[in-house]
């Protein structure tokens, strides 16, 4: 995926397909960047979907290693 020039991504875009879990299976498949009179964004993909639904999401940060109350068991990776 090409950078957009200085920023960081606003919302991640993802294709959910339907499965076996209630949640579905996701796949990260692009980007959207604010423009900057906050009226839109720019919409970079990787690909598109074919069927399944195209859903953006606001990044959310990574739990850090330790970090009280993270509830993750890294054990079992």
């Amino acid at each position: 995926m090409t950078k957009h020039p200085n920023t960081k991504p606003s919302h991640f875009a993802y294709v959910v397909k339907e499965g076996a879990t209630p949640k579905g299976y996701w796949t990260k498949i692009g980007a959207a960047f604010a423009h900057n009179d906050g009226k839109g964004f720019t919409l970079m993909l990787d690909a598109l979907p074919l069927d399944g639904r195209l859903t953006l999401r606001k990044p959310e940060p990574k739990p850090e290693e330790g970090v009280p109350g993270d509830d993750y068991d890294r054990t079992q990776v």
